[in-house]
């Protein structure tokens, strides 16, 4: 499988599928009921509503232009609808950070701090995700609620950190977690094209994608969609094996320091089923909430 695109040709196809959502009506141009070769507006028509010529726009979406102006791109954005994270994702992909190659010298680590945080709630499900979704520490509840199947040592252990999406698309466990599957896999995928405009040159996050566009058919389909959005709150429902049905708010809190690294939590509104589900779950898994030290290479 090759490498995602990225640069001017990710840029192209962003904009490719953006317009192919977008109808003539939807923008108040005239349609006169011709028939369309293909969906969504035209390239002139597009073109048209940024102010920008055809031929320029024509350059840009397929590659062959690599200066975009901001007013360009606020213009594009413009007559694209685009919301406030496809936004910020077009002009990642426009104006991406140039990358800093550096040799691997360890795994990345979830922070003593983040670590602390995380035991601190024993009563929150918690995890501790790294910039490519992998699981780099989690609380005991946390670890049951999501991945209770899975070795509790293994975020500990660079080489066994699950990772959720991963999970999501391949575990046959976690695809029966969520009831609302459609829902969870579109929002994994529009979050892991964040994560992927923010780091065009991380071959991890490259190599993931690339095993999940080759081992996962539904994940190929809703990658080449181009759907982005952050997804850093909302409500998940679950199907848990041993408490049932939840319906959990979540949270994700990025720490400050620019490694990408998030904290993931989930907490149920007060005196409802899904709290007392919450506790059943956490009797059901004793009172630990060590987090284990992630060994050293």
């Amino acid at each position: 499988m090759d490498a995602p695109a990225t640069g001017p040709v990710a840029l192209g196809d962003f904009l490719r599928t953006r317009r192919a959502r977008l109808q003539p009506e939807d923008v108040g141009l005239v349609s006169y009921g011709a028939r369309r070769r293909v969906p969504g507006l035209r390239r002139e028509e597009l073109a048209q509503l940024a102010g920008v010529s055809v031929a320029y726009y024509t350059r840009l979406e397929q590659g062959q232009s690599h200066n975009a102006s901001e007013g360009v791109l606020d213009a594009l954005a413009r007559a694209l609808r685009l919301t406030a994270d496809e936004r910020a994702h077009l002009r990642q992909l426009a104006r991406p950070t140039p990358g800093r190659r550096r040799p691997a010298v360890r795994p990345d680590t979830a922070r003593p701090g983040v670590r602390q945080l995380l035991a601190a709630m024993p009563g929150v499900p918690a995890v501790a995700l790294g910039p490519r979704f992998e699981v780099l520490a989690w609380n005991r509840l946390g670890h049951a609620l999501l991945a209770g199947h899975l070795d509790f040592d293994g975020p500990a252990r660079p080489q066994d950190r699950p990772n959720t999406q991963r999970l999501l698309f391949l575990d046959p466990h976690t695809r029966e977690l969520y009831p609302e599957r459609e829902e969870e896999t579109r929002r994994a995928v529009s979050a892991l094209r964040v994560a992927a405009g923010q780091r065009p040159d991380d071959q991890q996050l490259a190599e993931l994608i690339g095993e999940l566009s080759m081992k996962s058919t539904e994940f190929s389909a809703l990658w080449s969609r181009h759907s982005v959005s952050n997804c850093t709150f909302g409500t998940k429902h679950f199907h848990h094996p041993l408490v049932g049905d939840l319906t959990l708010d979540f949270e994700m809190l990025h720490t400050p320091d620019g490694s990408g690294q998030a904290v993931l939590m989930y907490t149920a509104a007060d005196g409802s089923p899904s709290e007392a589900a919450l506790r059943l779950l956490a009797a059901e898994r004793g009172p630990d909430a060590r987090i284990l030290e992630p060994e050293r290479p």
